[in-house]
């Protein structure tokens, strides 16, 4: 019988529709679950390095839902678990002890008084949030908890109720509630605080001030008798966490890096959770340094200041300050950009760049450090740069000259190592906002003519302290330069390797790094070397044009700190300079960072030992009297030899330089002497008292045709006494001073009482409008010829 009802047509045809519909239950089932369960926009959660909360941004729908944690604290599991589903880790998403218990209830009472729902069919109830609360919905919870079960394990399946529940308010998920209702993450929570958020899912009501809160307390201290009874801890336990009170109000949320924050949230538009390379203490104490010194700013005008501290072994982030924090003062109108993240923007870069033009200037071959390099009024076409205290040295060693952040030597090797070298350079180490080619920058480049941002500049400076640590095996390798990271899960960015484009060496950055050391300080730092416990650091300040940015950047082995000041507007101040406005801040930064004991060791291995002249720093010629053998980097090899010492002859006297042409050469006197082209010497013998100019040309050599005056005045002559005419609106008039040259389109440099007019070429003329009383003029044309005249202007 049954096998003639096996081979009946309508049981093959039950069977098949029993099988396919069996199947398509099973395929549904197991595809029943949306992917992702959540479909909710989450808050933007920004930590620190070590899981602590710097800040955080609402979710797009203004609920206060964090991210969901890798891991449920303990504490918490244990009172969740206790107090919603004590058969959690025995059941496979539906309780079915739970379910009769509430069948049961339910009928004894007439309404529903139980559930029968566990921590699964919670998750699915708050993953399909909205749903009419009836049986078939009931039924659709109990399927898709028992799929969750077979998806995941139990650990995130209680993580993602952690994440979800409510708490009342617009708080949701544990880590949001532990935050607001305790200040403190749901790790730190006591017992009484973790029971508290425990009940509180199930009425977030109670949350609320009233008398509510009696309820909750008793739900409460109900939960913590279980828990102690399930042994988790001893009766002091009990008693002290019962005593615990209930929060009171919600606490904000931690705001200790505002701009960080709003950058991250803007672009994350569904929220998420950064874990950065910041640390908490040492970002609230950066950011107070900086608001106490914006108090004293604003006196000036000056309303934003940002910062950046680096830690040089893998260029991590360890602060980071947009921009000032403090309230205005009530008296101010605006916001004055205090929400402008000022890190990532670019600002003209001032004088930031010249440890970079030094470095290359020095592997090119071009100087050494001690190379005396020109420092005169000089004209590159209609350009004209001139030092930032207006006056001149004439000439001055290399690494003084970075040390005093001179303009005109800067521009000057510049020139000599041309733009595009320069420009190729500076993007090899990271200058990424050098998007127009070099002669767009021209020589400006060195002086502030390009923008840069701090974030940018402190990357760099860093990349200096990086290489300079690392160990290098083969003396030609060059370290690859990489951009800062902020990010824990990023990878390093300073792995090690080689860039074909990197074209800075360790020995010529070791020795840039050791003239930065002897940048004059501010004056509350100005007597660092007489304190034994004083921080030996590196470092370069900037201002640009206008007075519109102030940097400082400096850098140790092992930290870099970088301060920006100024005006989000970029409107320029008065004395709003670096070493006077963002050192101090700089300064102060590095006291907040760990003692180091250890500086950059000397890179014998990419260095070559030469001998050089004692008195012009470059390679020794066999005229200068005293040498010294010194490590240089290879390019020194190719510097030229010293050009300023010369044999000269000398009359009898020694008073005058004389030739065979006009006395016996058994009368001449031969002697070496530290020769400066006629310019520098000008300026060079003011500072320097001891300098020997070239002695005159004898009276007879001259009148013998061996020498003569190739310039002359024209006007003032001699014993002149001018009158300058006083215009009709009252103001005085022009006297234009004029001078001829054999040569006209020789160039003659012009000076007035010690101070430089201009110079000319081809047509010698000179507008002045000196006070009253008797001046010297002086003319210097370019082959060093020299001319002085005296002369009064009269009342």
């Amino acid at each position: 019988m049954i096998r003639s009802l096996v081979r009946h047509p309508h049981f093959r045809k039950t069977l098949w529709l029993l099988g396919l519909t069996t199947a398509l239950a099973l395929f549904l089932f197991w595809r029943c679950l949306p992917d992702p369960l959540f479909r909710k926009p989450y808050a933007t959660v920004v930590e620190d390095r070590d899981g602590r909360l710097l800040g955080a941004r609402i979710a797009g729908d203004q609920q206060w839902r964090f991210p969901r944690a890798q891991v449920v604290p303990e504490k918490f599991a244990a009172a969740l678990i206790t107090f919603e589903d004590k058969r959690f880790y025995a059941h496979p998403g539906v309780d079915p002890l739970a379910v009769a218990r509430a069948v049961r209830l339910n009928l004894g009472r007439g309404r529903v008084v139980s559930g029968a729902s566990t921590l699964t069919m919670q998750v699915i109830r708050l993953a399909r949030d909205g749903q009419p609360r009836r049986l078939s919905e009931k039924l659709i919870e109990a399927i898709w908890a028992t799929r969750l079960e077979l998806a995941v394990d139990k650990a995130e399946i209680l993580g993602l109720y952690a994440a979800h529940a409510p708490f009342g308010g617009n708080v949701v998920g544990l880590e949001a509630a532990a935050w607001r209702y305790f200040k403190r993450a749901p790790a730190q929570l006591s017992w009484a605080e973790s029971a508290t958020l425990a009940v509180l899912p199930n009425n977030p009501a109670l949350i609320h001030p009233g008398r509510n809160r009696d309820a909750l307390l008793a739900k409460r201290n109900r939960l913590l008798t279980r828990l102690h009874e399930r042994g988790l801890f001893d009766t002091v336990t009990l008693s002290l966490a019962k005593s615990e009170p209930l929060p009171e109000k919600p606490y904000p949320l931690p705001r200790l890096a505002e701009h960080l924050v709003d950058g991250y949230h803007g672009r994350l538009p569904n929220g998420g959770r950064v874990a950065t390379t910041l640390q908490t203490p040492l970002q609230r104490n950066a950011q107070a340094v900086i608001n106490r010194f914006q108090k004293k700013l604003e006196e000036n005008g000056v309303y934003n200041a940002a910062a950046l501290i680096l830690d040089n072994r893998d260029k991590s982030v360890q602060a980071y300050i947009g921009n000032s924090t403090t309230p205005l003062r009530p008296r101010e109108r605006g916001n004055h950009g205090r929400a402008v993240d000022v890190v990532p923007a670019p600002r003209s870069t001032g004088s930031t760049l010249k440890p970079f033009l030094y470095a290359e200037a020095l592997d090119a071959g071009l100087i050494l450090p001690w190379s005396l390099v020109r420092d005169v009024p000089s004209h590159f076409g209609s350009y004209q740069p001139e030092n930032f205290d207006s006056e001149y040295s004439g000439a001055v060693p290399a690494d003084r000259a970075l040390a005093r952040s001179l303009n005109i030597p800067a521009v000057r090797l510049q020139n000599q190592l041309t733009s595009l070298r320069f420009h190729e350079t500076l993007r090899a180490v990271g200058m990424t906002h050098l998007t127009k080619p070099p002669q767009h920058y021209g020589l400006t480049l060195s002086l502030g003519g390009a923008e840069s941002s701090l974030w940018e500049l402190a990357g760099m400076y860093a990349g200096i302290a990086w290489t300079l640590n690392q160990e290098v095996r083969r003396p030609s390798q060059k370290a690859a330069w990489r951009a800062p990271h902020l990010q824990r899960d990023a990878s390093s960015p300073a792995e090690t390797g080689t860039s074909e484009q990197a074209a800075l060496s360790r020995a010529a950055l070791w020795q840039v790094t050791e003239a930065l050391t002897q940048v004059d300080r501010p004056e509350s730092h100005g007597l660092w070397r007489y304190f034994s416990s004083a921080r030996k650091v590196a470092w370069k300040t900037g201002t640009s044009f206008g007075f519109r940015d102030a940097w400082s950047i400096g850098y140790t082995p092992r930290y870099t700190v970088a301060v920006w000041v100024g005006n989000a507007d970029g409107e320029g101040r008065p004395g709003l300079t670096g070493v006077s406005t963002a050192a101090p801040i700089m300064f102060e930064l590095f006291h907040l960072l760990p003692r180091e004991n250890t500086w950059f060791a000397k890179p014998h291995d990419a260095m070559v030992s030469i001998a050089v002249c004692n008195t012009s720093g470059y390679r020794a010629a066999t005229v200068c009297p005293t040498t010294t053998r010194r490590d240089v980097a290879r390019g020194g090899l190719r510097v030229p030899s010293c050009r300023y010492h010369h044999r000269i002859h000398l009359d009898p006297t020694g008073r005058y330089r004389a030739d065979s042409a006009c006395f016996s050469p058994s009368d001449l006197k031969q002697e070496t002497r530290f020769v400066l082209p006629p310019v520098e010497a000008f300026y060079y013998q003011q500072e320097h008292s001891d300098y020997r100019p070239l002695p005159p040309l004898h009276p007879d050599c001259a009148e013998a045709g061996t020498g003569g005056a190739n310039m002359a005045l024209v006007y003032p002559r001699k014993q002149t006494r001018i009158q300058i005419p006083i215009r009709l609106d009252g103001t005085r008039g022009t006297a234009v001073l004029k001078a001829v040259h054999r040569r006209p389109e020789t160039r003659i440099f012009w000076h007035l009482n010690e101070r430089y007019l201009g110079v000319t070429s081809s047509f010698h003329q000179m507008p002045v409008q000196p006070e009253q009383g008797r001046h010297r003029l002086v003319l210097l044309d370019e082959h060093g010829e020299r001319l002085e005249q005296e002369f009064t202007v009269a009342r």
